[in-house]
């Protein structure tokens, strides 16, 4: 008789399990259901049925490849042995002309200039696009040689390149916008700002693509840089941590695609900590030095020192014996 019992106890825990699982089943299928209308009624955000899509994580892949030849030696598992580096090089360079040329093309496929063009044309495109972009590493190296060089000249903390070059996340950020910028010169849509978005991420330096910034470039801290598409910036330029290049307003939207929105910086330039320059009207002359917490959207001239008043501050005395203390700015 327990047995019987025994078999029967068994047997309903199966079918409440049976039952159970279906309700679940069911509830999941309602909940695929709900999610796939949603699909309908907001297509922005969605890629389906699309042949050819872009692959950020190969994209990526490419970039850190690209570093890897602009920086030989520092970012392999293993050391450069001269007498192999040209083996090595060449093996970089073909997997970037591969998979770049193929992301690339997918990338002018997107394009409306483009978008009916056949596959052959666009890979075409693409070919050449890669081939001028690996042409001007040599270029690239040496713009980068000069930012390496203003890291150090600029900052009594770094104790040598090699600190320069495997830990500044400025570093990082310069090194992926001058790559970033070819392709963007080159009129490659969303490839760049894939680049200049994911050194941001990591860094938290926002550099367009789009930007022009010349030789001896150097970003101290850089935490919460912000530098505009349209910002020119010229040589011997420092920024300090939470400096805006930005625009005065972007009400208008698309409305203001391809106006200069962001301001022109000018030679031998520093801008400290926690300020905006904005528009694109303003001019920064040669030789001016902005100081901290300042507000800039009009021009200033050359040689010129602009600084915020500083604010009053007022202290008073806590109570000791509560252990606090007031402080009012």
């Amino acid at each position: 008789m327990g047995e019987k019992m025994d078999d029967m106890t068994r047997e309903l825990n199966k079918i409440m399990q049976n039952k159970k699982g279906m309700e679940e089943d069911k509830e999941a299928s309602r909940l695929v259901d709900c999610i796939l209308r949603s699909y309908e009624e907001y297509p922005t955000g969605t890629r389906l049925n699309v042949k050819n899509i872009l692959n950020r994580n190969l994209i990526i892949d490419v970039l850190e490849k690209l570093r890897q030849i602009l920086f030989p030696g520092y970012y392999e598992n293993c050391r450069i042995r001269a007498e192999y580096v040209r083996y090595i090089v060449g093996e970089k360079i073909e997997y970037v002309q591969y998979n770049l040329k193929k992301q690339v093309a997918i990338a002018l496929g997107t394009d409306e200039l483009c978008a009916d063009c056949e596959k052959s044309v666009l890979l075409q495109r693409a070919e050449k696009i890669v081939d001028e972009l690996l042409m001007r590493i040599p270029k690239i190296r040496e713009l980068l040689a000069t930012d390496i060089e203003a890291f150090y000249d600029g900052d009594p903390a770094a104790y040598s390149y090699d600190e320069i070059v495997l830990s500044y996340p400025g570093l990082m950020a310069i090194s992926t916008y001058r790559i970033a910028h070819v392709l963007w010169e080159l009129k490659v849509p969303l490839i760049p700002r894939i680049m200049s978005e994911y050194a941001h991420a990591h860094t938290g330096i926002d550099i367009h693509p789009g930007a022009t910034i010349g030789r001896y470039f150097f970003i101290d801290h850089g935490t919460g840089i912000v530098i505009g598409a349209t910002t020119e910036i010229g040589d011997h330029v420092k920024i300090y941590q939470g400096v805006t290049l930005g625009g005065i307003s972007t009400r208008k939207g698309q409305a203001l695609k391809g106006v200069k929105r962001h301001p022109t910086i000018g030679n031998n330039v520093t801008i400290y900590s926690g300020t905006s320059v904005l528009g694109g009207d303003t001019i920064i002359g040669d030789n001016v030095t902005i100081g901290g917490n300042t507000f800039v959207v009009h021009s200033v001239p050359a040689d010129m020192k602009v600084s915020a008043r500083a604010p009053e501050l007022e202290y008073s005395h806590g109570e000791h014996n509560r252990g606090d203390y007031d402080w009012v700015i």
